[in-house]
C-alpha cells in the first residue's frame, strides 16, 4: 500500500506547470513551480519543516517546547503543520495588513496569534521583528525561529526545491523568477541551479517599498525607499541574511495594483486559484520579456494559494476601493 505515515511525508515533489494564456506573447516555455501542492498550500512549507529539524537535532528546540515566530503567514503555517504532528505549541506574530484569512487559518490549526503594526520601523518595540523576538526571550521552552537569518531556510531550497526544478526540467532551464522575501527560496534554489549550469539566470520580484532592487543594483540600503506597500509576502525594509544578493542576476520591481491585478488574471485565463505575490511574479515574467528567447525554460516559482486572499484580491469591493479595477 502506497501511503504517507503522516502529513509532513507530503511535503515536496509539487507540479511543473506550463502557463499558456498570459505568455502567449513571450517567445519561450514558461512553466511554473507549483507550490500550493504542499499541505499547508505554500512554498514555506519546506522550510518549515527543515527549520524544526535542524533545531530539534541541535537542542535549539525541545520536547514540548513553544515555537515563536514572526511570519505574514505562510510559514506559520508550515512550522503549525509540523508542531502537531511533532507536539509543540505555537505562537506567531504578525503584521496587521495581512489577510484576515491568514490570521483565522493560523488560529484553525491550533496557534496564537499576535497582531502587530505595518507602519513602524523594524526596530520599533511593536514591530513584529521586534515582538517575535522579545516573546522568544520571555517565553520559558521557546525557540524564535527567525527565518530571515536561519540558514536553513535557504538550506531546504538548496536541498529539495532546486533539485526538483532541475530534474523536472531535464537541466533545461535557462531562468528561475520568484518573489523574495526572507531570500530563502531565490537563495537556496539559485545556488543549486548554478552549481549544475552557471549560466542559469536567477531573477527576483521586488515590490515599490522595498529596498532589494536598489541595494542589489548601488550596494545603498536607501531608507527613502522604505514606505507601506500592500502586496504580502515579499519585499523588505531590511536585509534579511538569507539573501544571498551575488547568486541574483537582477530585480525588477511590480506595483501593487499589477500584482493584485495579475493575481486575479491568473485565476481568471490560467485557472490558477493562487495568492498575491505569484501576481507580481507573473508580472515580473512579463516586464522581463527581452531577456527571453525562443529556446529559453523559463521556470517562475507560485509560492501560496488563493484561498487566503479571498477578502482581498479576489473581493472586487476591496479592488475597487484600492483604485485597482474600474
Amino acid at each position: 500500500m502506497d501511503y504517507a505515515k503522516n502529513i509532513l511525508e507530503t511535503i515536496g515533489n509539487t507540479p511543473l506547470v506550463k502557463l499558456n494564456e498570459l505568455t502567449k506573447n513571450l517567445p519561450c516555455l514558461v512553466l511554473s513551480k507549483y507550490e500550493t501542492f504542499n499541505p499547508g498550500n505554500s512554498v514555506k512549507d519546506r522550510m518549515s519543516l527543515k527549520m524544526i529539524e535542524d533545531a530539534e537535532e541541535d537542542g535549539r528546540l525541545k520536547p514540548g517546547g513553544t515555537i515563536i515566530e514572526g511570519t505574514s503567514g505562510n510559514t506559520g503555517m508550515g512550522l503549525a503543520l509540523a508542531a502537531i504532528v511533532k507536539g509543540y505549541k505555537c505562537v506567531f506574530v504578525m503584521a496587521d495588513k495581512q489577510s484576515k484569512e491568514k490570521v483565522d487559518i493560523l488560529k484553525a490549526v491550533g496557534a496564537e496569534v499576535v497582531v502587530c503594526p505595518t507602519n513602524v520601523e523594524p526596530d520599533d518595540p511593536r514591530s513584529y521583528y521586534s515582538v517575535s523576538k522579545r516573546l522568544g526571550e520571555e517565553t520559558p521552552n521557546s525557540w524564535y525561529v527567525n527565518q530571515y537569518d536561519n540558514p536553513s531556510n535557504a538550506q531546504a531550497h538548496y536541498e529539495s526545491t532546486g533539485p526538483e526544478i532541475w530534474k523536472q526540467t531535464e537541466g533545461k532551464i535557462t531562468h528561475f523568477i520568484v518573489g523574495v522575501g526572507t531570500g530563502g527560496t531565490i537563495s537556496g534554489v539559485g545556488k543549486y541551479l548554478k552549481e549544475q549550469n552557471p549560466n542559469v539566470k536567477i531573477w527576483g520580484i521586488d515590490t515599490y517599498g522595498s529596498v532589494f532592487k536598489k541595494y542589489h543594483e548601488t550596494g545603498i540600503f536607501d531608507e527613502n525607499e522604505i514606505y507601506p506597500y500592500v502586496t504580502e509576502g515579499i519585499g523588505e525594509d531590511i536585509l534579511p541574511k538569507n539573501v544571498d544578493f551575488d547568486i541574483i542576476d537582477g530585480f525588477t520591481k511590480v506595483t501593487d495594483k499589477d500584482a493584485a491585478v495579475y493575481t486575479q488574471l491568473l485565476a481568471q485565463k490560467e485557472g490558477m486559484f493562487l495568492g498575491n505575490s505569484a501576481g507580481a511574479a507573473i508580472k515580473g515574467v512579463l516586464q522581463l520579456k527581452e531577456h527571453f528567447s525562443k529556446e529559453d525554460v523559463v521556470v517562475v516559482l507560485f509560492h501560496d494559494h488563493g484561498s487566503r486572499y479571498v477578502g482581498k484580491m479576489f473581493n472586487n469591493d476591496w479592488m475597487r476601493e484600492k483604485g485597482y479595477i474600474e
